[in-house]
């Protein structure tokens, strides 16, 4: 459920169009489409690895994975390479998007969470209510954006999904994704999925929180830690 501080800002109706199969040992860290292609990355050291796959709940077409001392966080495809985040390591590794062959890595400021692309920026969270705008090139912390409802900071955004001027971010240890106009840092409106997330829960065990937001250009595909599904949603005007 929503935290009682947050109750200014309205909740967003949707509906349930879909669901897939989802690998319930993923300990998903980071969703996100690139083309008809869906990315997926996931935590735990020892375990963390990314995956590429042609459509919802299709089986992987390749992966790759992180060494045992780094524990994966999110991830965005940027023309021709996929940054990948690490949790506590203050790193982020630079792949080849056709071959998935490590490139590069580069260090970042804070630990990582989430990470999208907005108006040329990267856009990074770090658990706090501070997003982190980093430039593509030397990616320097360019400016931060606190995100705020009701004039309180909303700490543990999460992982991150895009779609113009808005971010959809999931609130770690909730069931609940953020809707926030990023040109204001402000909550504009919830998403509450947390009577699904119940019910993923009482049936499955290991199923931990709701997390992982990707837009097909339609609708949004999420899904959570050691969830056996994912679900598409549609957001209602």
């Amino acid at each position: 459920m929503i935290s009682s501080l947050f109750l200014a800002a309205a909740l967003q109706a949707f509906s349930i169009q879909d669901s897939a199969s989802h690998d319930s040992n993923r300990y998903t860290q980071g969703l996100f489409f690139h083309g008809k292609e869906l990315v997926e990355t996931t935590g735990i050291y020892g375990k963390s690895s990314l995956f590429r796959m042609q459509k919802p709940g299709g089986p992987a077409t390749d992966s790759t994975h992180l060494r045992d001392a780094y524990f994966g966080e999110g991830s965005i495809q940027i023309d021709n390479e996929i940054i990948w985040l690490t949790w506590r390591e203050h790193k982020a590794f630079v792949y080849d998007a056709k071959t998935l062959a490590l490139k590069g890595e580069f260090q970042i400021p804070t630990e990582g969470w989430g990470l999208d692309l907005w108006n040329g920026m990267l856009l990074m969270s770090n658990g706090s209510a501070e997003l982190l705008c980093l430039s593509l090139g030397d990616h320097q912390v360019l400016k931060t954006i606190t995100i705020t409802e009701n004039d309180n900071p909303v700490s543990n955004l999460n992982e991150l999904e895009v779609v113009g001027n808005t971010l959809y971010a999931n609130l770690w240890g909730s069931d609940s994704i953020a809707v926030i106009d990023l040109k204001k840092g402000k909550v504009t409106s919830w998403i509450d999925f947390s009577i699904q997330a119940k019910k993923v829960r009482a049936k499955n065990s290991k199923a931990e929180v709701l997390n992982g937001i990707a837009y097909d250009g339609k609708d949004f595909w999420i899904t959570g830690k050691y969830w056996p599904v994912m679900y598409k949603i549609r957001l209602k005007k």
